[in-house]
């Protein structure tokens, strides 16, 4: 991959670098996967410069121009995709916003038809989880948390919460069941106005190492 000097991509940290370096290499990042972003926020080589945040603030570097390109998780770009372009799914890790109800609770539908708006929700993602309440005619309390969503039924806060699932172990183990996958999240190339009009050919080698990457990716599935 032979982008151009300077050419800049925002890439996300904790679970989804883990499924995101290996691919980086494929695409012809020389070095990528042996990359540690925690301890290093900045790497550079001679045509790519990679910058690492959470993956909640890619959006913010791509948006303001500081990253031409950035990788971010799709349930990022439900709450915060204003301004930025969403180019390429990219293969790979697979997780799911879900709702989840404490074990035992009576069916979710239920739930809701009988609370109503006194249903509390705690979720990190307000913005998703009002769409898809609203798309039952519903408007919960929203309760907006930033970590340990699946703390709040336990100890009152909440009925039920919103929250990322991957394999569902980390509700099991604070008694929550998942009650229904609200929709899948996978991780998605974005760029913004700028780059995407002054740097496209850049742009588009890259996209095309992510998508030859991508066929490869199906064709051994």
């Amino acid at each position: 991959m032979n982008a151009e000097d300077g050419f800049t991509m925002a890439l996300p940290r904790g679970r989804p670098w883990l499924v995101l370096r290996e691919w980086l290499m494929e695409a012809g990042i020389p070095g990528a996967a042996q990359v540690d972003p925690d301890a290093q926020l900045l790497w550079e080589t001679e045509h790519v410069r990679l910058l690492f945040s959470r993956p909640a603030d890619v959006v913010t570097y791509v948006r303001q121009g500081v990253a031409d390109m950035g990788v971010t998780g799709k349930d990022v770009l439900l709450e915060d995709g204003d301004g930025v372009y969403e180019l390429l799914e990219l293969p790979g890790g697979r997780w799911r916003l879900s709702l989840a109800v404490p074990q035992g609770s009576p069916p979710w539908q239920e739930m809701v038809a009988r609370r109503g708006s006194r249903l509390r929700v705690a979720t990190s993602y307000p913005t998703a989880t009002t769409t898809f309440f609203e798309g039952m005619g519903v408007r919960p309390q929203i309760l907006k948390l930033r970590g340990a969503v699946e703390l709040a039924p336990a100890v009152g806060l909440a009925d039920c919460i919103v929250d990322m699932v991957e394999t569902g172990g980390t509700l099991r183990a604070h008694g929550l069941v998942e009650a229904e996958v609200i929709t899948p999240i996978s991780l998605r190339v974005i760029s913004n106005q700028a780059a995407y009009r002054w740097r496209s050919a850049a742009l588009c080698r890259v996209l095309q190492a992510f998508t030859r990457v991508r066929e490869g990716e199906a064709g051994r599935a």
